[in-house]
């Protein structure tokens, strides 16, 4: 099982960090010892002052697939998740000034929170689901799919291109503006709608 990350989908996030506005999806990797396990809190790693929070629609698919065309991209996944991609800021501009991978950066271990799922049936559009973040029971980031620059199907139809898709696989789509440093005691809370999905704690 793999976790295939998607950067840069958001105007308003891209602009946030002052980054260039890709023509392709910028596609990472996690392995799978990056996700916080269930009921644990997540630990602020010790190489990193600047944890930043972002939360992501997540899809798993669900049948393997390679070079899957955007009008069959509906059939490989039938639940919708939320998660949050943690990234050691601090450590990623370090890497990213040197032009070197940002994987230590993104996929330490904990660094993937991936929440309860919900049937795709649920939804009458995915690519309308508003979710949001609250940190300390305050809003930090709210999104809807429609603002992606690629929506769920054009990201499975890129991705499989280069990698084949297992059942199992998780895609994180991207993340909002919003994006900001955790702190010890933090509570974080992902919703879709008015479903919370998971509530973290941070150490």
């Amino acid at each position: 099982m793999k976790l295939i990350c998607i950067g840069r989908n958001y105007t308003e996030h891209i602009e946030e960090l002052e980054n260039e506005r890709p023509t392709d999806p910028v596609v990472f990797l996690k392995p799978d010892t990056s996700i916080l396990l269930k009921k644990h809190p997540f630990f602020i790693p010790d190489f990193s002052n600047d944890v930043h929070h972002e939360v992501e629609i997540l899809v798993k698919i669900n049948r393997v697939g390679k070079h899957i065309a955007k009008k069959f991209a509906h059939k490989y996944y039938n639940e919708i998740g939320l998660g949050i991609d943690f990234t050691a800021r601090d450590l990623q501009s370090q890497l990213k000034s040197k032009g070197l991978p940002w994987e230590k950066a993104k996929a330490f271990d904990g660094a993937a929170v991936i929440g309860e799922w919900l049937p795709k049936s649920n939804f009458d559009n995915v690519d309308n689901i508003n979710f949001s973040l609250l940190k300390n029971d305050t809003p930090v980031q709210q999104g809807n799919t429609s603002h992606m620059l690629w929506k769920i199907d054009e990201i499975i139809e890129y991705v499989s291109k280069y990698f084949t898709l297992k059942i199992g696989d998780i895609i994180f789509t991207g993340t909002p503006a919003g994006v900001g440093k955790v702190i010890a005691n933090d509570k974080l809370k992902g919703y879709i709608e008015d479903k919370e999905l998971f509530s973290i704690t941070v150490k």
